[in-house]
């Protein structure tokens, strides 16, 4: 092997390393692997600047557009609705119909908005039905991932593996080239789920539910230490509370909390106590004439005021302002008047008091404050309410506009009329100039992160071609498999993307092993179309852990779940689409 070679297959084993250990984002991870290969002359600016112009992002980022547009105008929350009115307190009715009408919805847009939308709405069916909602949410998102792989623009991976035969001479997958064969893999999914998985599902208990539900039916008062107040100089402990009816949040002195010591806090004029109690403590605290209230923007209030709070669980989303922030830079209480009271993240319980933490996508917040600043805060950071669906201007009116540009996409390229990435850019552009979105929302709706980490990628593929490592590769893959018969190399093939897919990014996974199967097939005198096939399938079929597909990763912490429960309910499911794969794939497209 060259030198070039070496370097390109020692950067590869690291890219690897570093998704699975994750010392920095993936997106960077892939960058930065660009870069060295840029940086060392290995790759040149001018080709790794092609990438840029490659039709899979800029197509994947259109589809961001058209979904957004489609949860805009209340597509997405009629099915929603019509679950609720279904459900009728039946978890195998309410699963059943969950389940069919998120593989529908999947098919025609991008799956992770599907399951950041549904998750509310199935945390109330399942109160409705009197069960937990782990019950429902890991077949919301395995369901999502079925639908998933039924059309061309039912994830980014299809999208993802069209565009690398494309590059790699082969024709693209057409809109519905994979929807029998998938239609195989969604129902059997969905029959194990109904029939065995939900039994292997247990109950879990959400964030909110370990942190107990008294404090909903509690107030949070602001109290103002007068001038002349008995209680300068006193302890907070001193404070005339009912020390098991009323507990103090938060010492506020100027723009300083001084909540991280509040038993050696000496009360000063001017301080601000903030207190979550009842109706009777409050009360008796006007009466004492030796505090006055505040609302939360600070101003005075006579004779007493209070804000009725409410507690709300909320995930990070992929596309919130508050990700990769400190918990010390949030400034929510300041901003919207409302407390962060607990991070939950992979089953593990973080007190609000680790200022130094970084939100990460997923984390679940406890929040609690006025209705009016929760509101806000939902709208404004672009947090998940999982208490509730958020509540905001649906635009229903627009709705058959941005179900018939969908489908007009999906139909002209079915028929060829014009590439997809073509037929998506005019599709996300008369969506906003419709006014189905608006264009500020439609742009925070990319997904950046992922269009970054596919373009790293991309420059580390060209890296491997230019070089000839992706050759090494191939010889040496084809040296091992030998005289095997090309239904044991699917196989091989299958197993090996399925493995890698529940570690690091399935585009990551796709961008690698797709162009290298695909020399592979050829080398063999194969036809390289059921491996293509097998890698876009292996690499949604993430179920064994909750870190290989974002869908998986946000149900993590918002149904409370351990990580043994993605292994006890996605393996048998892994090990039975690999087995299918072997059967199906070859029918639809033999070798």
């Amino acid at each position: 092997m060259t030198f070039d070679q070496v370097i390109v297959l020692l950067l590869l084993l690291l890219v690897f390393i570093g998704f699975f250990k994750e010392f920095y984002p993936p997106e960077v991870t892939a960058l930065g692997a660009s870069g060295v290969l840029l940086a060392l002359g290995i790759i040149d600016t001018r080709d790794f600047l092609s990438v840029f112009s490659s039709s899979a992002p800029i197509t994947i980022a259109m589809m961001f557009i058209i979904s957004a547009a489609l949860e805009r105008t209340g597509v997405l929350s009629l099915l929603g609705d019509l679950l609720k009115r279904q459900a009728r307190g039946s978890l195998l009715r309410a699963l059943l119909m969950m389940m069919i009408g998120t593989i529908i919805i999947s098919a025609f847009m991008n799956n992770t908005p599907v399951v950041i939308l549904l998750t509310p709405v199935m945390i109330s069916v399942a109160t409705s039905v009197g069960v937990s909602p782990s019950r429902f949410l890991m077949p919301l998102s395995y369901s999502a991932i079925f639908g998933g792989t039924l059309t061309l623009v039912g994830t980014s991976t299809n999208i993802l593996m069209s565009g690398i035969a494309k590059e790699a001479g082969q024709p693209p997958l057409s809109m519905f080239e994979m929807t029998l064969p998938g239609l195989v893999f969604a129902f059997v999914g969905m029959i194990y789920m109904l029939f065995l998985g939900r039994y292997l599902i247990p109950d879990r208990t959400t964030l909110s539910g370990l942190l107990g539900h008294s404090a909903k039916r509690r107030f949070m008062a602001r109290l103002l230490i007068p001038s002349r107040s008995r209680y300068i100089g006193k302890h907070v402990a001193e404070l005339p509370f009912n020390k098991t009816q009323t507990a103090v949040v938060d010492v506020i002195r100027g723009e300083l909390s001084l909540r991280d010591n509040l038993r050696q806090v000496e009360l000063m004029a001017g301080d601000r106590v903030v207190v979550k109690t009842d109706t009777g403590e409050i009360l008796g605290l006007r009466d004492d004439g030796q505090v006055a209230f505040q609302d939360f923007s600070g101003q005075d209030l006579e004779p007493v005021a209070v804000g009725q709070t409410v507690q709300l669980e909320a995930s990070i989303g992929p596309t919130s302002s508050l990700l990769g922030k400190t918990i010390s830079s949030l400034r929510l209480r300041r901003r919207y008047g409302v407390y962060l009271m607990a991070v939950h993240r992979q089953n593990e319980n973080i007190t609000a008091g680790g200022d130094s933490l970084r939100l990460q996508f997923a984390d679940t917040l406890l929040l609690e404050g006025p209705p009016d600043g929760i509101q806000r805060l939902v709208e404004e950071a672009g947090v998940v309410n999982l208490t509730a669906p958020t509540t905001k201007a649906i635009r229903r009116d627009k709705a058959p506009l941005a179900v018939l540009t969908i489908l007009a996409v999906m139909i002209l390229a079915a028929f060829d009329v014009m590439p997809i990435a073509g037929l998506a850019i005019i599709g996300a552009v008369f969506v906003m100039m419709t006014r189905c979105i608006d264009p500020e929302e439609a742009f925070d709706a990319i997904d950046w992160r992922i269009l970054f980490l596919i373009f790293g990628m991309l420059g580390m593929s060209m890296g491997l071609e230019q070089t000839g490592a992706a050759r090494v590769i191939v010889e040496t893959a084809v040296g091992l498999v030998g005289d095997a018969g090309p239904y044991v190399i699917l196989a091989i093939v299958y197993v090996l993307t399925s493995t890698l897919t529940e570690m690091i990014s399935n585009n990551a996974v796709a961008v690698l092993i797709g162009p290298i199967v695909i020399g592979l097939a050829q080398q063999l005198g194969l036809d390289p179309r059921p491996f293509i096939i097998a890698v876009m399938f292996a690499a949604s079929a993430s179920f064994a852990t909750p870190i290989g597909y974002q869908t998986n990763t946000f149900i993590y912490s918002a149904g409370g779940y351990r990580f043994r429960d993605f292994l006890l309910v996605g393996l048998p499911l892994n090990v039975m689409f690999a087995a299918l794969s072997i059967v199906v794939i070859p029918f639809f497209f033999p070798f």
